[in-house]
Order: structure tokens, then sequence, then C-alpha cells
């Protein structure tokens, strides 16, 4: 898996997946990252998934630890256009009830600005 973070605005980072998400050592890169992030005031992200080609039960587990972080300081994470086997992944595991799916950045900055 390959990632990319970039703030967009002062409390809300986008996160950009590219690859397999499969639990690996980038994982704990990634959240560490998220972490720097948060402790400099960042309360949002949003991961778009579109670039994603496969994720199993690890890297579903990474999109949970993300999003519990950040509900747990009051924030929130939405999911930006997952492909179509992602999106058939989040029905089966339930977590499209979890999380806010959305189609591109702009409704992502709508969900958390509202």
């Amino acid at each position: 898996m390959n990632y990319k973070i970039e703030k967009k605005q002062e409390k809300i980072i986008f996160i950009e997946l590219e690859g397999k998400l499969l639990g690996n050592n980038q994982d704990v890169l990634l959240l560490d990252q998220v972490e720097e992030y948060q402790q400099n005031g960042v309360k949002y992200a949003a991961i778009d998934l579109s670039k994603l080609d496969m994720i199993n039960s690890a890297g579903i587990g990474l999109l949970m630890r993300v999003l519990v972080r950040f509900r747990n300081i009051g924030g929130e994470v939405c999911l930006i256009r997952p492909s179509e086997s992602i999106q058939k992944m989040l029905i089966i595991t339930k977590l499209v009830a979890i999380f806010s799916i959305v189609e591109n950045e702009e409704e992502a900055l709508k969900c958390f600005l509202s």
C-alpha cells in the first residue's frame, strides 16, 4: 500500500490510499502520522479509496483504528469513492453503517462542516 496525507484545512486531512490494503509496516507509519496531525489539532480525516485495489481484514482493521482515533477526540472519518469491490466489502462487513461514504472531496468537506 502506498499513501499520501495532505492537510486541506486547519482541522481536516485527506488520506489517499493506493494499491492493496492488507496490513503491513505501512499501517504503523500511517497511524503514527495520523496521531501527529491529531496532536496539531486535526479532528477530521477523509480517506480516498478510489485507487485501492484490494482490502482484507487487516486493512479493515486499519480503517477502524483510524475511525476510533478520530471519534475519541470528537472527530470523524469519511470514505471517498470506494471502488465497487471495496464497496462490496464495506457492505458485507456492515461498515457502511459506521462510515460516511461520499463521492468526492467537496462532499467530504460538507460532511465535516455541517
